[in-house]
């Protein structure tokens, strides 16, 4: 399929009843999920390092609920992409426990749950709520069309995606000017300003982005995690307040303490987590890659 047929099929999907959207994205979830492929792998590989308690029967059952939600959050991607605001308020509830009017140097760190996109909706609501733009780093994309696209598509209510290679100082620009800064440091960025720091009790390469920026800017460090109502109705954005004595003196030390939050969270909602992610793959003292 052409990149200008994705487009126009993103742009029908993003016009369905949301019902049917969702019901459209488990069926392909529960398709992938028992179609062999090396994401499935992965999935499952990272299931028995975190949760190494579970029989392989839970280990299956937990992962087939993991593409499940994965395959709703990839069409509901139409929504986050082209969607307009109205359609984003039905899909996404946003509760903060801080005043996100007030303009404070904050910094939002956000998780890799299935419905992470779903921060997009601080930016539709910036200029009726009198909230400042949203900035965040961004990864490039191999294919160039759609790295422009998105681009695009997420800055598309006034936002600002930062190119994370080398634009820390915009960053830094960002921060100080009291816009939405949000950063999702649970995901291997490589060996470059990264720690190996614990999760679920194995050595993980985790950047330490977080505590080295809100040393700098003297910002508020706040949780923000995107997940589904209790009954999979829609999504709910919750902003934690300031976690207190953060950052430290030591970047280590702060890292550690994030991995430990990101892991409680996991654990709260399992199959909601990012498991097609490569998240051991660089491994300290050279051990090899588990995949």
């Amino acid at each position: 399929m052409s990149n200008e047929a994705i487009v126009v099929l993103l742009k029908l999907l993003s016009r369905l009843p949301y019902t049917v959207l969702v019901a459209i994205g488990h069926g392909l979830g529960f398709i992938a999920a028992r179609i062999p492929s090396e994401r499935n792998r992965v999935v499952k590989t990272n299931l028995q390092l975190c949760f190494p308690e579970l029989t392989q029967e839970a280990i299956d059952q937990l992962s087939k609920q993991h593409w499940r939600l994965l395959g709703r959050s990839l069409v509901e991607k139409s929504i986050i992409w082209c969607g307009s605001e109205a359609a984003l308020s039905k899909m996404i509830e946003v509760r903060s426990e801080v005043d996100l009017s007030d303009r404070k140097p904050r910094i939002l760190v956000n998780m890799h749950f299935t419905g992470i996109e779903g921060s997009i909706i601080l930016s539709a609501l910036a200029k009726k709520n009198h909230w400042p733009r949203t900035s965040g780093f961004f990864q490039r994309m191999k294919n160039p069309f759609f790295n422009q696209k998105i681009i695009e598509w997420r800055n598309r209510f006034g936002g600002n995606s930062i190119d994370r290679q080398g634009n820390s100082i915009a960053l830094i620009r960002e921060i100080r000017k009291g816009s939405f800064i949000i950063i999702a440091p649970d995901i291997d960025l490589g060996l470059k300003d990264s720690i190996f720091a614990p999760f679920f009790g194995i050595q993980t390469n985790t950047i330490t982005a977080v505590s080295r920026l809100a040393s700098i800017t003297g910002a508020e460090v706040c949780m923000m995690i995107t997940a589904l109502k209790l009954d999979e109705s829609a999504y709910v954005c919750s902003i934690s307040k300031p976690l207190p004595d953060f950052p430290s003196d030591n970047p280590e030390v702060d890292t550690a303490r994030l991995n430990q939050i990101f892991e409680a969270e996991i654990r709260n909602r399992p199959a909601e987590y990012y498991w097609v992610h490569k998240r051991f793959k660089n491994r300290p003292n050279n051990e090899a890659s588990p995949y």
